[in-house]
């Protein structure tokens, strides 16, 4: 699957990995639907540096989840 286009499919792909890496319980934040596309780019970069880090402290997660919030409609 090539992540790099702007589309609902790839946006609702990677708020869903980014649920489990982040291991949110309150999956409402990761609704494709509050998202703005063009905002991708800003999401595909939190994914990408995630998915190169691999595991997360505590602190590093809240950092991410905070930034996502901010990235939302």
């Amino acid at each position: 699957m090539n992540l790099e286009q702007p589309s609902l499919e790839n946006l609702k792909t990677i708020l869903t990995e980014l649920g489990q890496y982040l291991n949110i319980a309150n999956r409402g934040l990761l609704d494709p639907e509050d998202y703005n596309l063009e905002k991708y780019s800003d999401i595909k970069a939190m994914y990408d540096m995630i998915k190169q880090k691999g595991n997360l402290t505590a602190l590093e997660a809240q950092a991410f989840l905070d930034e996502l919030r901010k990235v939302r409609v």
